[in-house]
């Protein structure tokens, strides 16, 4: 697994399913990429409403650049056999900005605590790994004004300091929003500021 720096985190790169039959019992394990709490808690409610005559809906999410957001929900089944394994999954795989829920349809027969935990935990990872886990970086963004004498000058910089143009404007003043890796936006700022009238780091 690659490394993963301050300035990127790992997320999932496609919304993903897995099933797993224990006992009869049927898990079935949904991913989903998500960016804030509400999004992921209404993802969550929808997929319960889908499955609402499943035996459980067992959830966990964790959100946020630096994974400050986490959440887990047993939905019933015995406290810390299903939502904690689930975010377990997530953890062992240092991903972020991802949802998760697993529907249990009871087969008959009581799996037990540790049955649980290795059933929700298995699906959950299965289903993590087959979404194509990604490392995206952690962005700044850079408002650049500048002269149009030196818009080319400014360009030259951008592209050496591997940062990307967002949108120009081009005015009275040529206006330039760049995003790059956060930890390089301070210095680029220092970069650019011979060169434009106004520099100002998001």
């Amino acid at each position: 697994m690659r490394k993963i720096s301050k300035d990127s985190y790992r997320t999932v790169d496609k919304e993903c399913e897995s099933r797993l039959v224990i006992e009869r019992s049927e898990f079935i394990a949904k991913v989903k990429r998500v960016k804030r709490e509400d999004e992921a808690k209404e993802w969550i409610k929808s997929i319960k409403t889908e499955h609402r005559d499943a035996t459980h809906n067992c959830s966990a999410y964790v959100i946020g650049v630096d994974r400050e957001h986490q959440f887990y929900d047993d939905n019933g089944e015995p406290h810390g056999t299903a939502g904690r394994p689930i975010l377990g999954a997530i953890d062992s795989l240092e991903l972020t900005n991802v949802a998760v829920v697993v529907t249990r349809h009871f087969g008959g027969k009581k799996l037990g605590v540790r049955g649980l935990i290795e059933a929700y935990g298995q699906v959950a990872h299965d289903a993590l790994v087959a979404s194509d886990p990604v490392i995206v970086l952690i962005t700044r963004e850079v408002h650049i004004k500048a002269d149009y004498k030196h818009v080319d000058r400014i360009h030259y910089l951008i592209q050496e300091n591997g940062a990307k143009i967002l949108g120009e404007t081009f005015l009275v003043d040529v206006e330039i929003k760049v995003a790059i890796v956060r930890n390089q936006a301070e210095d680029f700022a220092g970069c650019i500021k011979a060169f434009a009238k106004e520099v100002t780091v998001i």
